[in-house]
């Protein structure tokens, strides 16, 4: 399903053609669409099935949050195995990614599964520095708490997605 994108003017909320459009197409797209956004099919049948229409994004938002909050550790492992690092910029030295992926071996040695972290509004020559710090303040906490942290970097990617999904 493809979102129409927003008119320039109106960045605050989505028009109401493209949030129709998404609270009347059918059910699959509007799944494939979602597990675009948290790979989660528990959470994307709950934005589905259970509380389309969506007055406006705002509600959109809020019922993310609320289906994110109900994952269960097998529907947290389902949305990690779709999860990759964030993107580098071109110009980061071949040092620096070397960094990165040993201090990620070391993350999932200990935790079996992917660092994830949201960047959103981090400037692009900041990725890195965020990255790191977050895998080496991460790396001391014991299971039960990274699996709380995972779930709210989840969370928050989810909604940064579903933002861009309406052009925001």
């Amino acid at each position: 399903m493809a979102i129409p994108a927003l008119p320039e003017q109106s960045r605050t909320s989505p028009s109401p053609h493209a949030l129709d459009a998404f609270n009347t197409a059918p059910a699959d797209d509007v799944r494939h669409t979602l597990l675009t956004c948290l790979r989660s099919h528990r959470w994307s049948h709950r934005l589905t099935d259970h509380h389309r229409p969506y007055p406006d994004l705002d509600a959109l938002l809020a019922a993310s949050d609320e289906a994110s909050y109900d994952l269960t550790p097998g529907d947290l492992t389902e949305a990690l195995a779709g999860e990759s690092l964030p993107a580098l910029p071109d110009d980061t030295y071949e040092a620096a990614h070397m960094a990165l992926d040993a201090a990620h071996a070391a993350y999932e040695a200990r935790f079996g599964h992917v660092f994830v972290i949201c960047a959103d509004g981090i400037a692009p020559d900041e990725v890195l520095d965020h990255v790191l710090a977050g895998i080496r303040s991460r790396l001391t906490n014991d299971p039960e708490e990274e699996r709380v942290v995972v779930a709210e970097e989840l969370r928050r990617l989810a909604k940064g997605r579903l933002r861009a999904v309406f052009g925001f």
